[in-house]
């Protein structure tokens, strides 16, 4: 079957952290963020708002937090997703239906839209000649970065998105087979010869790449970076904020 230019354009995604010192266009942002509305969304609740950070201070602040992340300050542009319930509860007081108590169902469905929006927010601008690279650093200090953007409850950062035109032309990352990801009536593990081929491939990947070079496979970079990034914070965090508290 023939890809269409859209699954060409999605098959050619690599994350992107050098920017020519140009900005985007007048109104193109605004364009950006409206395809990322026409993303799904649980029962229509569009529970996100996005942030666009401007300020220097505001910028290196938020860099540091998220363990030091120069792009973040030198990218044209720079915005925080976050899940948004404050609008939703507003709603659900106006109905007389009563306010959310924090259940983990809302606030899943929140983060899902997150995702969804921002994907098409990401995909619009690599189908415009920009790049991008999604910052889930921020949740290393997320306090940080809801204070910098005067975050109020129901509202909780989750990632951030520079975006710009690109001063570089990285490697695609080999995805997994997608026989791997695609099951049939019933979930498979894979065999271990199969991840293996896949470490392999991965390795080979990482020590050809031109930049940041690692001896490293899929296995153990993936191992070393979820185990690093527990931030057992974030329970605490997102509770104090008013979600996944029941």
């Amino acid at each position: 079957m023939q890809t269409t230019p859209t699954q060409q354009l999605q098959l050619r995604h690599r994350s992107v952290r050098r920017y020519l010192d140009k900005p985007l266009e007048p109104g193109q942002l605004e364009s950006l963020i409206r395809c990322g509305q026409a993303a799904a969304t649980s029962s229509f609740i569009q529970a996100y708002s996005v942030v666009r950070v401007t300020r220097p201070a505001a910028r290196a602040a938020i860099a540091k937090a998220a363990g030091g992340q120069p792009w973040i300050e030198q990218a044209p542009e720079f915005l925080v997703f976050c899940a948004d319930l404050r609008r939703i509860n507003a709603a659900c007081e106006k109905a007389g239906k009563g306010a959310l108590e924090g259940f983990a169902e809302h606030g899943l469905a929140a983060i899902v839209d997150v995702a969804l929006m921002a994907q098409n927010v990401l995909l619009a601008a690599e189908s415009q000649g920009l790049g991008g690279v999604f910052i889930g650093g921020i949740r290393n200090d997320p306090q940080v970065i809801a204070e910098q953007l005067a975050l109020p409850a129901l509202v909780t950062p989750l990632f951030g998105m520079c975006l710009g035109w690109p001063d570089e032309d990285n490697e695609v990352k080999p995805r997994m087979p997608t026989e791997l990801i695609l099951h049939q009536e019933r979930y498979a593990d894979p065999s271990a010869d199969r991840m293996a081929d896949y470490d392999a491939k991965m390795a080979a990947y990482y020590a050809a790449r031109g930049s940041n070079v690692r001896l490293s496979d899929w296995s153990s970079a993936v191992a070393t970076a979820i185990q690093g990034k527990k931030r057992e914070h974030m329970l605490d965090f997102l509770r104090a904020r008013g979600f996944f508290i029941r």
